[in-house]
């Protein structure tokens, strides 16, 4: 069922999204060479609860989860697309660095991801990356009162495919509220004009993630949660929490 939120409900979205957004700019500022993922799960708690929020990832186990998400931030490297566990794995120079976040403050959530390159980039990571944020602009622009869910999905799919690189659709962004995912879903393809109306008060958690080859899908480690691209290409991932109201959209992941 899909819930409509009112300007109170959103404003209080808006404080976990503060916190998500704190914790993704500090980890990537301790972001370097040598650091480990773990070390950066631990600033990520510790920013959360400066905070006062808690964390929607650690203990959160869906579906098709062996076992219940063991850390506060995802951390995916190179050709790691999703849904990466920190470790002990240290950062190398030029490693392409996804990281998503989610927090919950006195119940209500916030989600986002932001991918970054550690020390000196490789073009095509740059061009990847710089892609992927742009489908994810593309599509809150779509998120406009009187458009179609299908507008954003369209929106991120054409941005993806115009610059060459995998798209799939098993795991795409979602709507958010209470609880980290609720419906609708939020294909990264999808027809424009097509699907439900997209309405003031509706809030979307919008996340492309696109792979640099992809054209084999992807496989799951033994862990049963970091999700990779088949052929070993690097990907990105961007996400904001995103409040459609009567003046358009508003981000709510913002700083």
């Amino acid at each position: 069922m899909v819930e409509l939120k009112s300007a109170g409900e959103i404003a209080a979205m808006r404080e976990a999204g503060r916190a998500v957004a704190a914790v993704l700019a500090a980890v990537q500022a301790q972001a370097a060479t040598g650091v480990t993922l773990r070390s950066l799960d631990a600033l990520a708690r510790s920013v959360l609860a400066e905070h006062g929020a808690k964390s929607t990832f650690l203990g959160y186990q869906p579906g098709f989860a062996p076992i219940a998400f063991p850390a506060v931030i995802c951390s995916s490297v190179n050709d790691a697309a999703l849904h990466g566990i920190p470790d002990d794995t240290r950062l190398a120079d030029g490693d392409l660095v996804s990281i998503d976040c989610g927090a919950e403050i006195d119940g209500w959530t916030g989600d986002a991801a932001v991918t970054f390159i550690v020390g000196a980039p490789h073009s095509a990571d740059t061009r990847l990356a710089e892609t992927t944020r742009r489908a994810l602009q593309a599509g809150i622009g779509a998120a406009k009162p009187g458009g179609r869910l299908g507008d954003i999905s369209h929106a991120i799919g054409e941005v993806g495919r115009k610059g060459g690189y995998g798209i799939n659709t098993d795991f795409g962004g979602h709507g958010i509220g209470r609880r980290m995912h609720e419906d609708p879903s939020v294909p990264n393809a999808g027809r424009a004009k097509r699907g439900m109306p997209l309405r003031p008060g509706l809030v979307l958690a919008i996340e492309p993630w696109f792979m640099a080859g992809g054209r084999d899908g992807y496989r799951i480690d033994d862990d049963g949660w970091t999700l990779r691209s088949a052929d070993g290409s690097r990907a990105a991932h961007f996400e904001h929490t995103v409040a459609i109201t009567a003046d358009g959209p508003q981000v709510l992941t913002l700083p």
